[in-house]
């Protein structure tokens, strides 16, 4: 592994700031609402409430929360990426330390303000660290492990095993509490889909003359391959060629912009492709 003090220097302080808002966003509103949230975040709330209320024990967040982290960073060195790994570490570490340095402080009382504004800021400080190649840890390991293994963007999927540890806290903490974690939730996993696109993928069909050049400007941009399908314009029925690739929406718009320098003419329509079967390249993550 090796270090680029521009390119590392800014993952390391904007993972840093991502900490502080996840720690002042767990004490301001998830502590403050009462809420439930997925994840091991949740998980890590859920037990601490636990020990609390059953046993008259409290439990650090720090110490429960890195315990439950060991396994999705075994997960995360082992199948994912070590630097990936190392960074999302930090960012783990950082939170859990500040989440219990931090005093809480209420902005509101409505449970839905907080619900839903909690659920934003959660969703984007995960977006923004899966942006600079590092998570917040717990379930994103295993989401991130579940796309890249089998392609799919699963962080709906994450969202459905969430739901569960929001059942469990409803069971033994009361309904109402649980369904507004639910909406916390919801909240936090849109942002996600809007702010990071890696994993769901883009159809891109392009009639142009200069198949062989888009072809490799598709390639030079993502690494995608293409395949050229022979055509005919209905209007003045002139061959025409169509070049049809897969890419990650995340890499949509670069690729766009590179077929159109190697065809200026060259007419793109990109699709939303909902699932995907066979060889996709997909970058490896650090």
């Amino acid at each position: 592994m090796t270090f680029n003090w521009k390119k590392d220097g800014k993952r390391i302080i904007v993972i840093c700031l991502a900490s502080v808002i996840m720690a002042v966003n767990t004490k301001t509103f998830v502590r403050a609402g009462g809420l439930y949230p997925g994840g091991v975040m949740g998980l890590t709330i859920l037990i601490q409430a636990i020990f609390e209320n059953f046993f008259a024990i409290t439990v650090p967040y720090t110490v429960v929360n890195l315990l439950l982290n060991m396994v999705p960073i075994y997960i995360g060195f082992r199948f994912i990426g070590k630097k990936f790994t190392l960074y999302s570490c930090l960012m783990i570490v950082l939170t859990s330390v500040l989440t219990d340095m931090i005093p809480g402080y209420e902005i509101t009382s409505d449970i839905l303000l907080i619900s839903i504004f909690g659920g934003i800021i959660c969703g984007f400080v995960i977006s923004l660290c899966l942006l600079m190649n590092a998570t917040t840890g717990g379930t994103d390991f295993i989401a991130i492990f579940l796309s890249e293994k089998k392609g799919v963007d699963s962080w709906n999927l994450i969202m459905g095993v969430n739901v569960i540890i929001i059942l469990l806290a409803g069971l033994l903490f009361g309904w109402e509490k649980a369904l507004y974690s639910i909406i916390f939730q919801y909240a936090s996993t849109q942002i996600l889909h809007m702010l990071y696109k890696k994993y769901q993928k883009q159809t891109l069909f392009i009639v142009t003359n200069h198949a062989k050049d888009v072809c490799m400007a598709i390639y030079d941009a993502s690494g995608h391959g293409a395949t050229i399908l022979e055509g005919e314009g209905s209007y003045g029925h002139c061959e025409r060629d169509i070049v049809y690739s897969v890419v990650s929406r995340e890499e949509s718009k670069t690729v766009v912009n590179a077929v159109k320098d190697a065809d200026e003419n060259a007419f793109v329509n990109a699709i939303r492709t909902e699932e995907l079967f066979g060889r996709f390249y997909q970058r490896p993550t650090e």
